[in-house]
């Protein structure tokens, strides 16, 4: 294992981004380009500061981490960071990993709020009467007057808040890990989920994926809410027990948007392609010409911490 005065040593940032297409990057460091290609731009022992490429295979992402032997610094584009977990044991002792908390607020709120329209609307069904030629028109009901849980009160979920705001919505709950107030009103703990359930028309999961959320969604949550509620997953597929899903579609109990499944990818001729009420988007919440620009500023902003030998924002794991 490299000493700290080795790890000192080593400069190389890999980027998934050309550096000269990032502006204002710091001085003092090596920038390389590396997009997850079959060849590595440089000796990954003497990467420092890897940014991890998106939308990538996880077993293409880590096979230089076991390499990087002096790497400080771990950066993905991503919110969530469960893809990259299994290589933190590869990392050397101090090394940080760092998520994209904010990167992906407006694109994922977007899509969280067309889902929600798309399916109280009944746009799916609509679209599918345009490619017949047919007219038919239905009573469908609003978002406004509704009530709205949002599971996962980060910042992508006070970023759903800001855009359901304006659609006269009943009200908005939140529930987060510990409770806390904000200045739009209490978040409340995890805790209280199973009495909130029952009054949401509308439930949205914006919760990472961890031991604690894995099947959150099972039998019991479904069951708890009401008759016809719509639950909207762009979360992680993980978070909910498909099966259990699966069983409220098919009764007509409940209605379903969903950017995340498990599987994922949802393989060709699984019954939730098909089910009644269930209205799918493949992993797109963030892939939208809103990411480049903040990854950008994400990188600058945090490689320029990095080379002043500044505390990084968003670290949410060390090695030992």
């Amino acid at each position: 294992m490299a000493t700290p005065d080795q790890r000192t040593d080593a400069r190389d940032v890999w980027l998934p981004i050309p550096p000269d297409e990032i502006e204002g990057l710091p001085d003092g460091l090596h920038y390389v380009h590396w997009d997850a290609g079959p060849d590595y731009p440089a000796d990954p022992a003497r990467c420092a500061f890897y940014a991890v490429p998106y939308m990538k295979s996880p077993e293409i992402l880590l096979s230089p981490l076991a390499r990087m032997s002096r790497v400080r610094a771990v950066q993905t584009l991503t919110a969530g960071i469960d893809h990259i977990l299994p290589g933190l044991s590869d990392m050397p002792s101090g090394a940080q990993l760092c998520n994209a908390r904010g990167l992906h607020d407006a694109s994922t709120a977007e899509l969280a709020l067309t889902l929600i329209l798309a399916a109280l609307r009944g746009i799916p069904g609509f679209v599918r009467a345009q490619d017949a030629g047919e007219w038919r028109p239905d009573f469908r009901p609003a978002l406004a007057d509704k009530s709205v849980l949002i599971v996962g009160y980060g910042s992508i979920g006070s970023a759903i808040e800001d855009r359901l705001t304006p659609f006269e919505c009943a009200r908005v709950v939140r529930i987060a890990r510990t409770a806390r107030d904000t200045v739009r009103g209490p978040v409340h703990p995890l805790s209280d989920l199973s009495a909130l359930l029952p009054d949401a028309d509308v439930v949205v999961l914006a919760t990472p994926l961890t031991d604690a959320t894995r099947g959150l969604v099972g039998s019991r949550f479904l069951g708890r809410m009401k008759d016809g509620a719509l639950l909207v997953n762009i979360a992680r597929g993980g978070v909910v027990d498909t099966d259990a899903l699966l069983a409220e579609l098919e009764s007509g109990r409940l209605y379903a948007a969903l950017d995340v499944t498990d599987p994922e990818p949802l393989p060709a001729g699984h019954p939730l392609w098909h089910a009644p009420g269930v209205l799918i988007t493949p992993h797109v919440a963030g892939p939208s010409s809103a990411f480049l620009p903040r990854a950008k500023r994400l990188l600058r902003d945090q490689l320029t911490l990095f080379a002043a030998g500044e505390p990084l924002r968003n670290v949410v794991a060390t090695a030992h």
